[in-house]
């Protein structure tokens, strides 16, 4: 009968130990997730750039007016939601009027493509705002600041995914609605 106090003290003792253990794992749990969300975010903004380098292959000179046009021309394979976010809508890269060299309507490439000075990201579901949308890529929704540097960026609406892009020079980012 003594005993029975030894267990209830040593069971307390186990499920602190369990305790401290679990709210130490949560945090590497929760970054090992935000990496893997990061590497799908990367591996999905370029599906879509391919697409979009697809889609010109077979209508040349031309962009999608929307994400559906490029599943509808079997330039994707299927639309792929923002893993950044709960809702997994994207900003969509819009040409800007201020491309290097050329003019939107105009349909020349140099090299390896447009000279950004700047894109314009609007909501997805705000596209149907735009008279003429030229899509050139995506990017994600969320403002969170990230792991990852991608393309010098440390935050998720940062990483731009567009076809056409230099690496090693970022456009300046409009976002569509807010004041510049």
């Amino acid at each position: 009968m003594k005993n029975k106090g030894y267990a209830l003290i040593a069971l307390m003792i186990l499920i602190s130990v369990m305790s401290i253990l679990l709210l130490t794992a949560v945090p590497v749990w929760q970054t090992i997730v935000q990496r893997e969300k990061e590497e799908e975010l990367i591996f999905r903004g370029k599906q879509y750039v391919e697409a979009i380098r697809l889609y010109q292959l077979k209508h040349p000179g031309a962009f999608p007016r929307s994400l559906e046009e490029l599943y509808k021309e079997k330039c994707i394979r299927k639309l792929y939601r923002d893993p950044m976010t709960d809702h997994g809508k994207w900003y969509v890269i819009l040409l800007s009027s201020r491309i290097s060299g050329v003019g939107i309507r105009g349909r020349l490439f140099r090299g390896r493509g447009y000279k950004f000075n700047e894109v314009i990201l609007v909501p997805e579901e705000q596209l149907d705002s735009i008279e003429f949308p030229q899509i050139i890529g995506v990017a994600s929704r969320s403002s969170k600041k990230s792991i990852k540097i991608y393309l010098n960026q440390d935050q998720y609406d940062k990483w731009l995914f567009f076809y056409g892009q230099d690496p090693k020079r970022m456009p300046r980012i409009i976002y569509y609605g807010k004041p510049k």
